[in-house]
């Protein structure tokens, strides 16, 4: 499938961090990389979301552009990312669109798994789910997308009280106990 039908299939890969993440999928895609780039992409991913001195530097105007290119190659060095996924995040350093990393590895997951013919799902839950709850969840949510291989992406969200949110591509499903209770306020203020 081209890079453009892919673009095409969901709104996922709008804007600034789609054609980022475009360019690098064609990229990895045409150097037969996609899954080492996707692999570097997620532990990256994974050392953002267990850091709030990295989600500060990502996120902060106050750094400048050699300061976050300088502090993100020490990173990347230490985690061993380099390759494809390396450069691509040293490059949206130096261009001032490190803010948008999260959003551009989301679309990259997305362009991958669409790929190979996956859906990916975004999960968010008060807690983290059991092996038994993913499996359950897979089942439930490949059922919903005509048999397809659903991955999860999980994340732990703790305002959710109970519950979870799930996002694949434009869909979201929200069964949280936060959005239940907003809901529930409503009402009782209109019975009023």
């Amino acid at each position: 499938m081209a890079t453009e039908e892919l673009m095409m299939a969901g709104g996922a890969e709008a804007g600034v961090a789609g054609r980022y993440a475009s360019a690098l999928f064609e990229l990895a895609s045409e150097q037969g990389k996609v899954a080492e780039v996707e692999g570097n992409l997620n532990r990256f991913m994974t050392m953002l979301e267990g850091s709030t001195d990295l989600q500060r530097l990502v996120r902060s105007p106050v750094f400048s552009a050699d300061e976050q290119v300088k502090a993100v190659t020490a990173i990347l060095a230490k985690a061993g990312i380099g390759g494809l996924a390396g450069n691509f995040l040293q490059l949206i350093a130096r261009n001032r669109r490190l803010f948008a990393a999260t959003d551009m590895i989301k679309s990259f997951r997305a362009l991958a798994a669409r790929g190979r013919g996956e859906v990916i799902a975004e999960v968010a839950t008060a807690h983290a789910l059991t092996p038994a709850q993913l499996t359950v969840l897979q089942d439930t949510l490949r059922a919903s997308v005509g048999g397809k291989q659903v991955k999860i992406h999980t994340t732990v969200d703790p305002t959710l009280l109970g519950g979870l949110v799930v996002k694949m591509g434009s869909r979201m499903v929200d069964s949280s106990l936060r959005t239940k209770l907003a809901s529930l306020k409503t009402r009782l203020k209109e019975v009023r």
